[in-house]
């Protein structure tokens, strides 16, 4: 790849794959889970600062899209900081790599079992209360796992005997590590078992 080096005039790949050598460096040097990089992605532009030296970005795709935001290349991240998650360069020659931590999202999270997701949701006490499970699947996006977060909710207006039933379940956008808002209602239920092993099934490891 060749560039100039005046940034008004490089001419700057799109995002792609995290280039090797750094893949390796966040997975040695910053405990990186060996699969996630192949989820997330890297823009690239020619340093200054050496002929064989890149400046990198790393952002998650899946951020990029709940902001609803285009990476384009390198510097159409300059006005969106908070989807940089590290930022750094790398020197192909010399194998050697240098990142910082830009965005903290806590990627390795803990995968309850099916078991624990109905605890958390009989623990359910207050009407209106909710908890939420990151997913891995489903029509959401953003969050850890790559898909949003299943909200469940006490159903405020639940009443033993009535038409209404106890539970609101829901599908949000995840930002970072919060859901967005209540979400998008899908169903309702008065059954935690059945809404426990639908949380279960996309409550997993993230899809790449």
């Amino acid at each position: 790849m060749l560039w100039k080096h005046k940034e008004g005039e490089q001419k700057l790949p799109p995002p792609r794959q995290i280039p090797q050598l750094v893949r390796e460096h966040l997975v040695s040097q910053k405990k990186m889970d060996p699969d996630l990089p192949q989820a997330l992605k890297a823009v690239v532009r020619k340093s200054p600062q050496g002929e064989n030296r890149f400046d990198v970005r790393v952002f998650d795709p899946a951020q990029e899209q709940v902001k609803k935001i285009t990476v384009r290349d390198y510097t159409s991240l300059n006005e969106h900081p908070t989807l940089i998650l590290y930022e750094g360069w790398f020197d192909e020659k010399l194998k050697k790599v240098e990142l910082e931590e830009k965005t903290k999202i806590s990627y390795d999270v803990p995968f309850l079992s099916k078991a624990e997701i109905k605890q958390r949701i009989e623990a359910l006490s207050k009407p209106g209360t909710t908890v939420f499970f990151y997913q891995a699947r489903g029509p959401a996006l953003g969050g850890p796992l790559g898909r949003g977060a299943a909200i469940i909710e006490l159903n405020p207006n639940y009443e033993a005997g009535k038409k209404q039933k106890k539970y609101i379940i829901s599908t949000a956008d995840v930002d970072g590590m919060e859901p967005m808002g209540k979400g998008q209602k899908l169903w309702d239920s008065d059954k935690p078992e059945d809404i426990a092993k639908w949380v279960a099934e996309a409550h997993h490891k993230r899809m790449y």
